[in-house]
């Protein structure tokens, strides 16, 4: 029933044009605080949602948004009146940019020619243009074991980290000490981390490398060499653990269907289901300790390594400024995986975002994450997953009695004795126990995103916080006040060439991956003109039967 819904929504989907002038500032009356009944129902899409500028306060950060449409070759910057005042265009899908101080922007854009890898986040091509569009630089990095997703992080030299996927084959995951019934027949994808030196105007040089697959541990194989109590290796990674990113098993009719909802890439197969163990999805760089912070919701942690390591000694447990090689520095989020705590201790699920507060900035040198799919105590169903099973409504309609997970920002010190050193407390577990600092929405329920999104602070203490699975984007104070509010109106029809989304997104129509604010006096915009675009892009809506479900919300 619901695949032909969204079959037949999609030839619904309609442009028009409905621009209107951009509401007075704090003539926009903020939505009340809302007290939710276990039988109210809230949209996990927001397809049927208000969209564009929805509240601008006087106490709002002037400057620009930057962000990527979805299914689209765009990128849009948005004026604080919800205006686009500038956009850049590929020939190439991307869910992720960065706008650089000379006003070049740096994308990661989903290349068209990749067959292993088989989920949300794809890329395969760094590419960069400057100002006015023209192409300056591409890197293109993917093969059958190795393809770059999710995020990127520009050095201050001007190298850039990303994550790649470092594939295993089934018989290297079952050497590694894995258990086979957990081994896919298509192997698994671990992470590592690169630094691109680029050439331009195309290519680059891989000068520095850090692999997972380096730092594992595991108490199932006596007979491997990385055999041991997990519990005495907190600074290594448990080949064993069960990943959150893993699903049940499919079979083919199911696959299929989940590919013509646009769940599933096209090159998804039976096989590779359980292969995306890790799934990391961010990388920051801290240059004052040489450290990197990467967000890995398969194990719902973070991560943080030294990047002062050689290459060989990233692939050893000594050397490097901080003296563990490239074992783990530190974690967050979930000690059960190195064998402390239950599973009531887990902080962090499919997290996303996770980054340093830079210097400069209030919280600066704490971390900061946006915790995407927290789990309420008395859901009657596992997730938000299971509640979209036969859900007719283009909105997604689910009681907050059946899933009430929610969603929050986390921001935390990173508890040490010396600046950069981390050692766990007494009780064998890395602190903090919770975070220092948090925020969720004013009725728990409002800001929920089981997945992508992000959150960035500001350096007057606000944080501008990106709701992906919605595309609605919101500013708020160093006190939780809501101070600004838009929600994207944009969505586009580009395709792969077999046909097949870029991205699956599936009914999550208007998802952004992460949406940035930068500050109007950001040397990026020194001497630009930056006023609306004459005409405006053309808003998407989604038109319905007359007779089909609404929204309480």
């Amino acid at each position: 029933m619901r695949t032909n819904f969204f079959a037949c929504s999609l030839l619904l989907l309609s442009l028009f044009s409905c621009k209107s002038d951009a509401p007075p500032k704090a003539e926009v009356a903020a939505l009340e605080v809302r007290e939710w009944k276990p039988e109210d129902v809230r949209s996990m899409s927001g397809a049927l949602a208000d969209r564009g500028l929805i509240y601008d306060s006087e106490e709002d950060t002037e400057g620009y948004v930057l962000y990527e449409p979805p299914t689209s070759t765009y990128t849009f910057l948005v004026d604080k009146q919800g205006e686009v005042v500038h956009k850049w265009q590929s020939d190439l899908n991307s869910m992720n940019s960065y706008l650089q101080p000379n006003g070049h922007l740096i994308r990661m854009e989903r290349d068209e020619d990749f067959t292993t890898f088989a989920a949300g986040g794809q890329s395969g091509r760094i590419r960069e243009y400057d100002w006015e569009g023209n192409l300056v630089w591409d890197f293109s990095y993917h093969s059958d074991t190795y393809l770059t997703h999710h995020d990127i992080e520009i050095m201050p030299n001007g190298h850039i980290l990303a994550i790649s996927y470092d594939a295993l084959s089934e018989e290297e995951a079952i050497e590694a000490g894995m258990d086979p019934k957990h081994v896919p027949k298509a192997g698994i994808w671990l992470d590592k981390i690169i630094e691109i030196e680029p050439t331009r105007p195309e290519g680059g040089k891989i000068v520095w490398e850090w692999r997972m697959q380096d730092h594992l541990i595991q108490d199932f194989d006596a007979s491997k060499k990385n055999y041991g109590v997990v519990s005495d290796h907190p600074r290594k990674l448990n080949i064993n653990i069960q990943s959150d990113e893993v699903g049940s098993p499919m079979t083919q009719e199911r696959l299929d269907q989940m590919k013509q909802m646009g769940f599933l890439t096209s090159n998804a197969t039976v096989d590779n289901r359980g292969s995306d163990v890790t799934h990391t999805n961010a990388v920051s760089y801290n240059p004052d300790l040489d450290q990197i912070v990467i967000s890995v919701p398969g194990y719902g942690e973070i991560f943080v390594i030294d990047h002062s390591t050689t290459s060989e000694q990233a692939k050893s447990d000594s050397g490097g400024r901080w003296g563990h090689g490239g074992d783990l520095l530190y974690r967050w989020g979930n000690p059960a995986n190195y064998g402390k705590g239950a599973e009531e201790d887990q902080k962090l699920f499919g997290q996303h975002d996770s980054k340093w507060i830079p210097e400069g900035y209030p919280g600066a040198g704490n971390l900061m994450v946006y915790n995407n799919d927290i789990p309420h105590p008395d859901n009657k169903l596992p997730n938000m997953w299971a509640s979209l099973a036969g859900n007719p409504s283009p909105a997604m309609n689910v009681a907050v009695g059946d899933v009430g997970n929610y969603s929050a920002i986390y921001e935390w010190s990173i508890p040490s004795k010396k600046a950069g050193v981390y050692e766990p407390g007494e009780d064998g577990t890395f602190g903090p126990g919770e975070p220092d600092w948090s925020y969720t929405a004013p009725d728990l329920y409002s800001l929920y995103s089981a997945f992508i999104s992000g959150a960035h602070r500001l350096k007057n203490g606000h944080t501008f916080i990106t709701q992906g699975m919605q595309g609605r984007l919101i500013e708020v104070d160093d006190e939780g006040k809501l101070v600004w509010e838009y929600w994207t109106p944009y969505k586009y029809d580009y395709t792969l060439p077999d046909g097949s989304p870029a991205q699956p997104t599936g009914p999550f129509i208007f998802g952004l991956f992460r949406a940035t604010l930068y500050p109007q006096d950001h040397p990026a915009f020194a001497g630009k003109t930056l006023s609306p675009l004459e005409p405006q892009p053309e808003p998407f809506v989604l038109e319905i039967p007359p007779d089909t479900e609404q929204p309480d919300q």
